[in-house]
Order: structure tokens, then C-alpha cells, then sequence
């Protein structure tokens, strides 16, 4: 059985896709971009500022499922331009305590909205 996730602390969906499905003891959050879900404008001043918008969208979905970055077992980092990962990564670094999820970061030709970022997590529900 699945079960819906949604909160209006991170952005809408732009599309037919959910913020979030758990299934079973997983919780499968849906990549996000740098959108302020209190304006719905696009946040992209500069890396750094995207990346921490980013990762506060993501941790505002895991929230609502009742978990936390410590939860997160696998994340795929999505970039423009793969010239900005040491930036996204010490930004990313930040939000993780210890024990690391598993990673992929590639570099794609253009993300939604033109952004520079997207990031999706898997969690493991405790």
C-alpha cells in the first residue's frame, strides 16, 4: 500500500507527480527545486542560496512523513553545470549529520524552470 505525502511548507508539484509516496518502510521524495513555497518564486541568486533551498524543501517533506535527513539512505543530485559541486556539495554536507545516504550527482543539459539544482531523496521509515 502507498500513502501520499504532501505539505505546503515545500513547493506544489509543477506536474502529476506527488511530494512524496511512502511504500512500506520507504519514503520516495519527489526531486525539488529552489522554489519558496511561501511565494512560489524561484529562488536561484546564486548556488549556494539555491542548494540551501533546495535541501529546505526536501527537509520540509521529510518532516511531514514524521523523518529527518538522518532517515535518507539514497540521494541523486542533478546539476546544469557540474563546475558548481564543490559548492552543492558543502551546501548538501550540511543538512547530513553522519552516516551518509548513498549518492550519484550528474550533470544534465537543463532541469525545471531552467534551475541549477534538483535533488530527490529516498528515506527509510524507522
Amino acid at each position: 500500500m502507498k500513502k501520499i505525502i504532501t505539505t505546503t511548507n515545500a513547493p506544489a508539484p509543477i506536474g502529476p507527480y506527488s511530494q512524496a509516496v511512502q511504500a512500506g518502510n520507504f519514503l520516495f521524495v519527489s526531486g525539488q527545486v529552489a522554489i519558496n513555497p511561501e511565494s512560489g518564486e524561484l529562488n536561484i541568486g546564486n548556488i549556494e542560496e539555491e542548494t540551501h533551498q533546495v535541501m529546505r524543501n526536501l527537509k520540509a517533506v521529510l518532516l511531514e512523513a514524521g523523518l529527518s535527513f538522518d532517515n535518507v539512505v539514497k540521494s541523486t543530485i542533478f546539476l546544469s553545470d557540474m563546475g558548481t559541486f564543490a559548492q552543492v556539495n558543502e551546501i548538501y554536507g550540511q543538512y547530513f549529520t553522519a552516516e551518509f545516504p548513498a549518492r550519484e550527482t550528474v550533470q544534465v543539459s537543463v532541469l525545471p524552470k531552467n534551475v541549477n539544482v534538483e535533488i530527490s531523496v529516498i528515506a527509510i521509515v524507522a
